[in-house]
């Protein structure tokens, strides 16, 4: 077998053999040229000027015999074809075709250059062909053909001019003549002849072609030479050091000139490498804390809570930064190169083109504004600052700032409600409690024991109001803290009865039905029992509040959606029947009740921390925590709360439990993204 390395081997040192004399070769010939003087050099340039003219001088001239040449057979080969076509025609027109035959014999004999001759009747049908024998048809008619010539189209535009075209055939050139034969205005048919080159123009020709590639590769030797020379001595040398300063003045110190010189060329390469090596060597000793301060400055406009933009002179943004991008939505735009003022919203953008403007004109360095703008609507800090050169003199640019102020200004909104709500809550049970406290301790000899016992019971009941709004606080603050509450498997109808009974007595008080509507046989749940309760609690709290005497108030309990079997029976009744595979239900809870009902403009804020709904049948004070609590609970069980209502009519909310056999892991991922987006919600409204 063949060594295939071996063999791989051997041929890669061929090859670093003859790249090795090739280098040595050059290196020879580079020494021996840089010995010529400058004057040589000159000449060799002089050399070259002449070189090229003489050569384009031959060029010119073989084309134009060659030109000629063809010219030449061209109309030899034309004035053939009229004269045989002048001879013939006559005869065609008198269907002499004996006479014909003759004459076109004669002509072919009598000319070596004509390759065919053929004559075609007014349909391209082929009468007479030379050399081509012919097919006796009749007796009177000894050379008829029956093949059809292909004729050009160029001679059905023109018919009464002959065509004349050459093309080429492995026996050599020729030159086709189409001739139309007319007699008294008639088209007889069409005369084609082909006709060789004359040997002796070609033979002309050639010694002239060879005669001319000589001088010209003689011219060229000299021309080859003279570049040579003027290359290694002065064009070279001279196109290294341009080059070179090209590389200096782009930044690359590493850039050097290795040209064997001598003289005054070879110490100023020498000078240009020496350049090099101390900038170079400057730029080692400073790129790294250019770069360092490089990216310091590049995370630090990155990881900016606030946008930033960067605009040039003429106000096209340069850099932007990730925050900039999601305020503005420019994400996965390119804006480099684009007007800042273009690709903002246009009431942005009129509202801050005097003012870009002024900075531009320098009339102000600096300016502070603040805008309000979208639906729901975001405001917006922008602080807009000059950028000058390090003499304060020219205007670089202008550096934007973009703070998103919505958060706090929202925050800022809470926190007066939040104040308002709970300082009015917290001051009528204070008042309240230190007036029947006062009235006991200053009148207690005057006052009977059932006064007392009143008083006290109302000081009571003020402190538990006290304690209920500390708790709904406390409630709220742990449901946006993230902790994880514990699911367990629990029957859902003992939570919505305890829930009746604690409210029964209130409901009868204000004249209210209050009942519950629990599908038999519910399955069991997923969910926390305590806070459930207080889930029912509000939203049953709530419903009476808000529902005037002789009202309904209800709570329902069923599994949602209804639950199918895996296989539809066989004997089809006409009964509606589910899908093959059904969803795994859930237990839905309704709270409905035909109170007031709720306005559409209170519906979107309902569940909002500190709103509260005031009407004419809501007379109790609230801190608009509850609905916020019961909106908290539900998405830390992975659901939804949600609602549906009409003023005069009713309101009802509803929301679904997962069952006792549902993925638990999959309900505490769902309960953390529920968690995040509980507490970021009124934030995320306004982004």
């Amino acid at each position: 077998m063949v060594d295939t390395n071996n063999l791989e081997g051997r041929e890669y040192n061929e090859i670093d053999n003859e790249e090795y004399k090739k280098n040595y070769w050059i290196s020879r010939l580079f020494a021996w040229w840089s010995r010529f003087s400058l004057r040589t050099k000159l000449l060799a340039i002089a050399t070259l000027v002449v070189s090229l003219l003489m050569t384009g001088i031959t060029f010119f001239a073989l084309n134009s015999i060659q030109r000629d040449a063809g010219m030449n057979d061209t109309r030899y080969a034309r004035d053939l074809g009229l004269l045989l076509s002048g001879n013939v025609t006559e005869l065609v027109a008198n269907n002499q075709k004996k006479e014909i035959s003759n004459v076109a014999e004669k002509f072919w004999r009598s000319s070596r250059n004509l390759r065919y001759i053929f004559f075609t009747d007014s349909e391209d049908i082929v009468q007479l062909g030379i050399p081509i024998s012919a097919t006796p048809t009749s007796s009177d008619s000894q050379l008829q053909l029956t093949r059809r010539l292909k004729l050009p189209s160029e001679l059905k535009k023109r018919p009464q001019f002959p065509l004349v075209r050459q093309h080429v055939t492995p026996q050599g050139q020729v030159t086709d003549v189409f001739v139309p034969m007319l007699w008294k205005g008639k088209y007889l048919g069409t005369l084609a002849l082909g006709v060789t080159p004359n040997k002796k123009a070609l033979a002309s020709a050639a010694l002239t072609r060879e005669l001319t590639i000589a001088v010209f590769i003689s011219i060229w030797v000299l021309v080859i030479l003279g570049a040579v020379f003027n290359a290694l001595t002065i064009t070279r040398p001279v196109r290294e050091l341009v080059r070179g300063v090209r590389e200096i003045s782009k930044g690359n110190f590493k850039s050097r000139i290795s040209l064997p010189m001598t003289g005054d060329l070879g110490e100023l390469l020498n000078g240009f490498n020496r350049m090099a090596t101390q900038l170079e060597n400057y730029d080692e000793a400073n790129i790294e804390e250019l770069k360092a301060a490089q990216i310091k400055q590049q995370s630090l406009i990155a990881t900016m809570a606030d946008g930033a933009i960067l605009l040039d002179s003429q106000g096209k943004i340069v850099l932007t930064n990730p925050t900039a991008k999601r305020l503005f939505r420019w994400e996965g735009r390119f804006l480099e190169g684009k007007y800042f003022l273009n690709e903002i919203p246009e009431i942005l953008s009129n509202d801050l083109h005097t003012n870009i403007e002024s900075i531009l004109k320098r009339e102000k360095e600096k300016d502070d504004l603040r805008f309000s703008l979208g639906e729901p609507s975001r405001t917006l800090r922008i602080v807009l600052q000059s950028v000058l050169d390090t003499n304060k003199v020219e205007l670089k640019g202008i550096a934007v700032t973009i703070q998103d102020l919505t958060r706090e200004v929202e925050l800022n909104a809470a926190q007066n409600r939040f104040i308002s709500n709970v300082s009015h809550e917290l001051r009528t049970p204070l008042f309240n409690i230190k007036s029947y406290v006062e009235t006991l301790y200053d009148l207690k000899d005057q006052l009977s024991n059932e006064e007392q016992l009143e008083f006290l019971g109302i000081a009571n009941s003020e402190t538990d109001r006290l304690t209920r709004l500390v708790n709904d606080v406390l409630d709220l603050s742990r449901l946006e803290s993230g902790k994880i509450i514990q699911l367990e498997e629990m029957d859902i109808k003992p939570a919505i009865e305890q829930t009746l009974r604690n409210y029964r007595l209130n409901a009868v008080e204000k004249n209210v039905s209050l009942s519950h509507d629990i599908e038999e046989n519910i399955p069991s749940i997923l969910g926390n029992f305590d806070l459930l309760l207080q889930v029912f609690d509000n939203l049953l709290g709530n419903g009476l509040k808000f529902s005037p005497k002789n009202s309904n108030l209800i709570i329902r309990a069923y599994t949602w959606p209804d639950t199918c079997p895996a296989f539809p029976p066989s004997n089809n009744d006409g009964a509606p029947q589910c899908e093959l595979v059904s969803p795994l239900p859930k237990v839905r809870i309704e709270i409905a009740d035909t109170g007031s009902g709720i306005s559409q403009a209170d519906q979107e804020k309902i569940f909002d921390r500190f709103y509260r709904v005031e009407n004419a049948v809501h007379t109790e004070q609230g801190t608009g925590l509850g609905l916020s609590i019961v909106r908290g609970i539900i998405e830390k069980h992975g659901g939804e709360i949600r609602m549906a209502s009409e003023v005069g009519v009713g309101t009802t909310f509803w929301f679904d439990l997962a069952l006792a056999q549902s993925d638990k892991d999959e309900l505490l991922t769902q309960s953390i993204n529920n968690t995040d987006n509980f507490s970021n919600s009124e934030v995320s409204k306004i982004i």
